[in-house]
């Protein structure tokens, strides 16, 4: 359980990342293992409605779904805050995620090598956009295909930093954080 910590008073600039990815690609999970505070997460128990709407095949121990989104928080110094927004995955809840693309710095896709085509919609809407992003493929207990494979399946150009992770694990979330913050850097770099 984390502990719950106070927003500093000293903090005077947000900064908003948003992690994207299919239905339980673990997005919650990745929101909750990094954030210092207790997460705001709006996980509600899937019902009958959900029966023929939702693909559970590759996902059969779910028994909770995102129906907005998830909030979390990292104090990075005294000035800055990190808000992680975790947006949920079902088709019909896509409508929220222009919304909290909006004012982020850059964004995190989450994939599931078991169903990459969950994928693509996420990797497009970021394009559109305009937004930088990165790519963690989590790996559960799935080995699943390596990184090579993964990048040619999702048409991802090389100058999309591809990366494992384990969304369960803080400091494997946070190298995830670091790589978007290094592939931000860059990108920043390159500006005239």
């Amino acid at each position: 359980m984390v502990a719950r910590a106070p927003l500093s008073s000293t903090a005077t600039t947000g900064l908003k990342i948003v992690i994207v990815g299919g239905f339980g690609v673990g997005k919650t999970s990745l929101v909750s293992s990094v954030s210092e505070i207790s997460p705001l997460s709006t996980e509600e128990i899937m019902t009958q409605a959900g029966v023929g709407v939702d693909d559970i095949g590759q996902v059969r121990d779910k028994r909770t779904t995102t129906v907005a989104f998830d909030f979390g928080r990292i104090t990075l110094n005294a000035e800055n805050i990190l808000y992680l927004f975790g947006a949920p995955g079902q088709e019909r809840f896509w409508f929220l995620w222009d919304q909290l693309f909006a004012g982020s710095l850059g964004a995190i896709v989450l994939v599931d090598t078991r169903r990459l085509e969950e994928s693509w919609y996420a990797i497009d809407r970021l394009e559109h956009h305009g937004m930088p992003f990165v790519v963690a493929v989590n790996r559960f207990e799935n080995q699943g295909p390596g990184l090579d494979q993964v990048r040619d399946a999702l048409s991802l150009s090389p100058d999309v930093p591809l990366i494992e992770c384990d969304a369960r694990l803080r400091e494997s979330c946070k190298f995830v954080l670091v790589t978007l913050v290094r592939h931000l850097t860059r990108l920043s770099e390159r500006m005239p």
